[in-house]
C-alpha cells in the first residue's frame, strides 16, 4: 500500500488554511476583469481620436499622466479596504462597486459620449473615472490570495492559475475583437466598433467579478480581517511605516520593479519592431514564433508552483532567475554567432533553436512570476507578525504604487533609445537596414535589459528574510496570537 503523503500541515506544525480547487479558479477568473478591460483600455487613442477629436500629442500626455495617478490611487484605497466592513462583507463589495465604476466610465468613454461632439475635457474625466474603478477592482484582487490561503504548497498553486488566465484571456479577447467583431464593422477602427468593442468587455468582465466573489465568499467575513492586536484606523504614516520597515517588501519592489521596467521596454512595439522586422527580417513570423512559444511555456508555471511550495518562495524567485540569466545569456550568444535573418526563414535551424530557447526563457520567467505571486502573500502575513495589523492593501498598494512609478518611464526608455539611433522624425519600420547599431540596441534593451534586472533581484533577494523556514515560523507566531485575537472579538460581539 501506498503511504498518504503527509500534509504541509502536518510537516510544518501548522494548522494552515485552504482553499478548494473551484474557489482558486473562480479567483483566477479576475483575468476576464482585467485582461479584458485591458485588451478594450489598449484602444482609448482610438477613441479619443475617432469619438472626441483628440490630437495623438495629446493622447499621449493623457495616458502617462492617468497612469501616474493610477499607482497615487493604489496606496490610497487602502483607507477605504481598512473602513469597508459591511454584513455583505468587504472584497465583494468592493469588487462589485470598483466594476461598476469602470463599467460607467468606459461606457461613456467608448458608448455613450464618444462621438457626440465632446472633447478633451470629457474624455479626460472619464478616464480619470475609470481610473478610480480599475484600481478598487485590482488592488482589492491583489490582496485576496493572502486571505485564501497560507498553505505554502497551495499559494504558488493560485499563481498557476493566474498566471494561465492572464495569458490565455487577452489572446481570446483579441481573436474575439480582431477576427470577429473588426470584420463586421467594415474591418476598421470606428466607432460601430469601439461600441461592440465595449459591450463584449463589460460582459466579459461582469461575468468576471461575479465568479470572483463566488471563489471569495466563504472568506469575506470580518473575523478574516482581524490582526493579532487592537489597532487604531489607518492613517498616512502607517504606509510610511510599512515601507520603512517590511523588509521583504523592499527587496520585492526592488526585484520586481526592476525586472518589470525590463519587460515593459521590451515589450513595446518600437521594440519588437527592431527584434523581429530589423534584426530578424520577418515580423509576421517573429510575432508567429513568439505566441509559439509563449502557449506551451504556461505550463511551466505548474512546475514552479511545485518547487516553491516545497521550497519557499524566495529560492523560487533567486533560482528562477539564475536559469532565465543563463537562457538569456545564450540566447544573445545565439544571436551573434548565427545570421539572425536565418531565423526567419521557416522551417531552418536558426529558426527552431530561437523557438527552443524562447519556449525556455519564457517558461523560466512563468515560474519567477508564479514565485511572486507567493512571495507577495508571504509579504503581507510577514507584515501582520511584524506589526499585528492585517493591512493587505497597504502592503499590495505600496508596492504598486513605486512600480508603476518606475515601469511608467519604460516608453521614453524606449523612444529615448531609438531616437539615438537617428529616429528622432519616425518610427522603425521593417523595412529599414539592420546596422551594427540597430543591432546593439535590440539586443540590450530586449535581452540585457532583463540580465540588469535580474542581477538586482539577486542582490535584493540576499537581504530578505523570508525563507521556508523563516515563514514556517511566521505562521506558527500568526496563529497562536490570531487565536487570542479573534476569541477576544467574538467576546465583544457578544457584549
Amino acid at each position: 500500500m501506498f503511504k498518504k503523503k503527509p500534509t504541509a500541515s502536518e510537516v510544518d506544525g501548522v494548522q494552515y488554511r485552504r482553499a478548494k480547487t473551484w474557489q482558486i479558479i473562480c479567483y483566477a477568473c479576475n483575468a476576464l476583469v482585467g485582461m479584458s478591460v485591458y485588451s478594450l483600455i489598449g484602444m482609448a487613442s482610438y477613441s479619443a481620436s475617432i469619438g472626441y477629436g483628440i490630437t495623438t500629442a495629446a493622447v499621449g500626455i493623457i495616458l502617462t499622466c492617468t497612469r501616474i495617478l493610477d499607482g497615487i490611487t493604489d496606496p490610497l484605497l487602502a483607507f477605504v479596504y481598512d473602513r469597508v466592513n459591511t454584513k455583505f462583507g468587504k472584497l465583494r463589495v468592493l469588487l462589485i462597486a470598483g466594476y461598476l465604476i469602470e463599467a460607467v466610465a468606459l461606457y461613456a468613454m467608448f458608448t455613450g459620449f464618444s462621438s457626440k461632439g465632446m472633447g478633451l475635457v470629457t474624455f479626460t474625466l472619464m478616464y480619470v473615472v475609470y481610473v478610480i474603478g480599475y484600481t478598487t477592482t485590482n488592488m482589492t484582487a491583489q490582496t485576496i490570495p493572502a486571505i485564501m490561503t497560507n498553505d505554502p504548497r497551495q499559494r504558488p498553486t493560485l499563481g498557476v492559475w493566474t498566471t494561465a488566465f492572464n495569458y490565455l484571456v487577452p489572446m481570446v479577447m483579441s481573436m474575439v475583437l480582431n477576427v470577429v467583431l473588426l470584420p463586421k464593422c467594415g474591418g476598421t477602427y470606428n466607432q460601430a466598433f469601439l461600441t461592440a468593442a465595449c459591450n463584449v468587455t463589460l460582459i466579459v468582465a461582469a461575468i468576471g467579478t461575479l465568479l470572483v466573489c463566488l471563489g471569495v465568499s466563504a472568506f469575506d467575513k470580518p473575523e478574516t480581517f482581524v490582526g493579532t492586536k487592537k489597532t487604531e484606523p489607518l492613517k498616512m504614516a502607517d504606509i510610511v511605516e510599512v515601507l520603512k520597515h517590511n523588509k521583504p517588501l523592499q527587496c520585492y519592489i526592488a526585484s520586481n520593479a526592476s525586472d518589470k521596467l525590463a519587460q515593459q521596454v521590451g515589450s513595446q512595439a518600437i521594440i519588437n519592431t527592431i527584434l523581429g522586422g530589423i534584426i530578424i527580417g520577418n515580423i509576421g513570423l517573429g510575432t508567429i514564433l513568439s505566441v509559439i512559444s509563449m502557449v506551451p511555456s504556461i505550463f511551466f508555471a505548474a512546475f514552479g508552483a511545485k518547487y516553491v511550495g516545497k521550497h519557499g518562495s524566495k529560492k523560487g524567485i533567486v533560482n528562477f532567475t539564475c536559469i532565465s540569466m543563463v537562457i538569456t545569456a545564450v540566447m544573445i550568444v545565439f544571436f551573434l554567432v548565427i545570421d539572425p535573418k536565418q531565423i526567419g526563414v521557416m522551417g531552418s535551424p536558426a529558426m527552431i533553436i530561437y523557438v527552443i530557447l524562447s519556449l525556455l526563457q519564457n517558461g523560466s520567467n512563468m515560474c519567477i512570476t508564479t514565485s511572486n505571486t507567493s512571495y507577495m502573500a508571504d509579504a503581507i502575513d510577514f507584515e501582520l507578525d511584524r506589526s499585528g495589523r492585517y493591512i493587505p492593501a497597504v502592503v499590495s498598494g505600496t508596492y504598486s504604487l513605486v512600480d508603476k512609478l518606475i515601469t511608467s518611464f519604460a516608453a521614453v526608455i524606449a523612444t529615448g533609445a531609438v531616437a539615438l539611433l537617428g529616429y528622432t522624425a519616425t518610427m522603425p519600420q521593417p523595412t529599414d537596414p539592420c546596422t551594427p547599431a540597430i543591432f546593439w540596441m535590440g539586443m540590450v534593451l530586449k535581452f540585457g535589459l532583463p540580465i540588469i534586472g535580474w542581477i538586482i533581484t539577486l542582490i535584493a533577494m540576499r537581504s530578505c528574510p523570508l525563507t521556508k523556514e523563516e515563514m514556517v515560523n511566521v505562521q506558527k507566531r500568526i496563529a497562536e496570537r490570531k487565536a487570542a485575537a479573534q476569541s477576544e472579538f467574538y467576546k465583544e460581539q457578544l457584549q
